[in-house]
């Protein structure tokens, strides 16, 4: 009973020390992220549709995710309206014959429209105000210290201008909608819209695999302390093996070997490129985070925070993604 309560004691203490050296509660993060890979794989085995459509629920979750941040420091965007043209955005750059002009009118429509709904103040119910109370409760002093939206009367709610709201409006619009159409723009050209797709999603996803081991294990030297203290040289070297690594196993496994052989430079420059791009878009959702002053986006995905946590690399990626893809013809 003793060695094995020592041996208990330990694997605790083993388990303790990995999550404070990742910053996140690794076994829920790993069951968490089995689970979406499950989810996504099922949904491009039923059919590429399905998967759109997966796109498309997940930037709803981050739009309320958003709107529940911003609310934090008071502003206001407005999220039904986010929703309606963002979805339409999503479903229209995949069906329309000219996808890419789709997509280009459907965001302009999308600013317009949110734009304007921003300058008004619509109340749809008490479910935002108890999100912002809640996560204002769980959300430590330090961090709202040093939000750039800290004011004495927090606790009784702060405005911003029309102007502001506007702002923090279209800068959702920027952020998710947009960068969401990229992820379906690569499913409608090469022929290979599974293929697109698993490096669309999960080379994103190795890279921060291999930044959070690397980082982990191996990081000695910040990369940035003061935006994020746990991400490290390292961690982007281990970001971009991963990823590299990855897309050489999507490629090599898609590709005949005529095509492979001419087109060896392009896991190289997917790989170094996600691992790069990925990693700035996690400082960025770590420096918009601090600037409102919160720890995590959100508390859908246990392990992980909220889905923006989540899919932030992806979103950031995605347009030099489609990009390669493109001009590599593959």
């Amino acid at each position: 009973m003793t060695h094995s309560g020592d041996r208990h004691a330990d694997a605790e203490e083993a388990l303790e020390s990995i999550n404070k050296r990742t910053g996140r509660n690794m076994p829920q993060a790993v069951a968490t992220g089995a689970l979406l890979v499950v989810v996504i794989l099922a949904s491009l085995l039923i059919r590429v549709d399905v998967f759109v459509v997966l796109i498309m629920v997940f930037m709803i979750l981050g739009l309320w995710e958003l709107r529940v941040d911003f609310a934090t420091a008071g502003l206001h965007t407005p999220l039904l309206t986010l929703c309606l043209c963002s979805s339409a955005s999503i479903l229209v750059t995949y069906y329309a014959p000219s996808h890419l002009l789709a997509m280009m009118l459907c965001i302009m429509a999308t600013v317009v429209l949110v734009c304007l709904s921003a300058s008004t103040r619509i109340n749809m119910g008490t479910r935002v105000s108890v999100a912002v109370a809640r996560k204002l409760s769980s959300t430590d002093s330090h961090a709202r210290v040093e939000s750039s939206y800290n004011k004495a009367d927090v606790d009784e709610g702060i405005h911003q201008s029309r102007i502001s709201n506007v702002g923090a409006s279209l800068f959702t619009v920027l952020y998710i909608p947009l960068l969401a159409c990229f992820l379906v723009l690569p499913l409608t050209f090469g022929g290979h819209p599974i293929a697109h797709a698993f490096i669309s999603i999960f080379l994103p996803a190795l890279s921060d695999i291999g930044g959070l081991f690397f980082g982990a294990w191996f990081g000695k030297h910040k990369l940035s302390p003061r935006i994020s203290p746990k991400k490290s040289v390292e961690g982007l070297l281990g970001s971009m093996v991963f990823s590299t690594l990855g897309a050489f196993a999507i490629v090599a496994t898609t590709y005949d070997s005529a095509q492979w052989a001419s087109s060896w430079w392009v896991p190289v420059v997917l790989g170094v490129m996600t691992g790069i791009v990925g990693t700035f878009g996690d400082l960025c959702a770590s420096m918009l985070k601090r600037d409102i002053g919160i720890k995590d986006m959100g508390h859908l995905l246990r392990g992980h925070g909220g889905v923006l946590d989540r899919v932030d690399s992806i979103l950031l990626s995605a347009p030099f993604i489609t990009l390669v893809l493109y001009f590599a013809g593959i």
